[in-house]
């Protein structure tokens, strides 16, 4: 069960003025950035709580970067980090976030498949190619990833990148993440004529993007690490549907009290909007 603690005192729950032409173009473009989307004093609220668990929970810790797999030099992973700490639940639950998921996938509630932080070391490596979604049992692809960097990322920090209209393509779907998966995606990427969008994070902009979108991420040159945390919706009405080993794995892992067919109605799973 998440500690009991003091709560910051921000506002994460208004809703975010998201215009008709905004939701067209991630529908179009498989995702969006939003600007001003959370607060400074928001985020600097929240990034104590998801830093210090990210780092606990760190099983890389003692781990030199040049004896690490091109997966483990791309980031430090944490997941569902709300079940044990309250303060990060609170901010992983936030009504905006939620609602804006909602509003992007065109459904009337979303769930939660689960949380993750994604810290990129100083001196981290680059993130290959790959798409979200192949390791999800979903029936469906009204899944969504918001991406909160919890301070501006500039190129050098290596931010997200994404292949413009790829969630409409088969490409590389059967590719868990790794080296072939960044040559195999990078080279199907540019067959399509896709355009890859590599642009930095503001303070407060967070992305959007579907699970079938593909992205990757270029290294870390900077001496700070870039700090990430992520929230993966779907609509709440996403019923199990394991097609892979890979799929099987997060089924046990993330809804396993859901039986193959039914609607992901697990403790793991609550609806976090409306």
């Amino acid at each position: 069960m998440p500690q009991q603690q003091t709560l910051p005192d921000v506002d994460i729950d208004s809703p975010y003025p998201l215009s008709r032409e905004q939701v067209e173009r991630f529908r179009r473009d498989g995702f969006i950035k939003l600007k001003s989307f959370f607060s400074a004093e928001a985020l600097a609220a929240y990034d104590p709580a998801i830093t210090r668990n990210t780092l606990e929970k760190n099983s890389l810790r003692d781990k030199p970067m040049e004896k690490r797999s091109t997966y483990d030099k791309a980031f430090i992973q944490v997941s569902n980090i709300w079940e044990t700490d309250e303060t990060v639940k609170r901010f992983a639950f936030g009504k905006r976030a939620a609602r804006a998921a909602a509003e992007l996938l065109g459904v009337e509630s979303v769930r939660m498949w689960h949380d993750q932080a994604l810290y990129k070391e100083a001196s981290g490596g680059f993130t290959p190619w790959h798409a979200d979604q192949q390791y999800w049992p979903f029936d469906s692809e009204k899944c969504v990833t918001i991406w909160i960097p919890l301070q501006a990322v500039p190129i050098e920090m290596g931010p997200l990148s994404f292949a413009r209209g790829s969630h409409l393509k088969k490409i590389g779907r059967d590719l868990v993440i790794s080296d072939e998966s960044e040559k195999l995606i990078a080279d199907g990427v540019k067959r399509e004529g896709l355009d890859e969008v590599y642009e930095p994070f503001e303070l407060g902009e967070v992305s959007y993007h579907y699970g079938w979108t593909l992205h990757r991420a270029g290294p870390n040159s900077t001496p700070q690490a870039r700090k990430v945390f992520t929230v993966i919706y779907m609509d709440a009405h996403m019923r199990l549907q394991p097609r892979t080993p890979v799929h099987r794995s997060d089924w046990e892992r993330w809804t396993p009290g859901t039986h193959v067919g039914r609607v992901m109605d697990d403790p793991r799973n609550p609806v976090l909007y409306p």
